[in-house]
């Protein structure tokens, strides 16, 4: 990490428009079951889109060659958002364990929440983790 460490309190906020490629039936074409499921924002790209807002949070506060992963999930979708519709992730790191950095995250749609719960990254070094991926490739 750089000289600028994180701290508990950190909040971060980004937006996005709900275009037909966030939807349901377009997460994966090759996935019969959800061909005809209806066409709002899917959960799949809710958890992304939590995900980029953390990526973007901790983006200032990476040393060089550093990313963060995910590495758990723990978040309600408790309400349907149409194509259109503005919406909004706002997390904010309420605890650091050494490298790992837990998130309380929210989603809100123009009328309300959407969706909340908790993530969790891992700050890696990327040389080594694409190292470990590729022995892991090479069986």
């Amino acid at each position: 990490m750089s000289a600028k460490e994180l701290a508990v309190g950190l909040k971060h906020t980004e937006y996005m428009t709900v275009e037909e490629r966030h939807t349901v039936p377009a997460v994966e074409p090759r996935w019969p079951g959800f061909a005809d499921m209806p066409p709002v924002f899917a959960t799949a790209m809710m958890v992304g889109f939590i995900e980029q807002t953390c990526v973007e949070a901790l983006r200032p506060f990476l040393g060089e060659g550093e990313h963060t992963v995910g590495t758990h999930v723990d978040i309600s979708h408790v309400a349907a958002t149409p194509v259109g519709m503005e919406i909004a992730a706002t997390v904010e790191l309420v605890s650091v364990e050494a490298r790992t950095l837990h998130f309380r995250v929210f989603c809100l749609d123009e009328e309300g929440l959407i969706g909340e719960g908790n993530h969790q990254r891992v700050i890696i070094n990327t040389e080594r983790f694409m190292a470990r991926v590729g022995r892991k490739a090479d069986g």
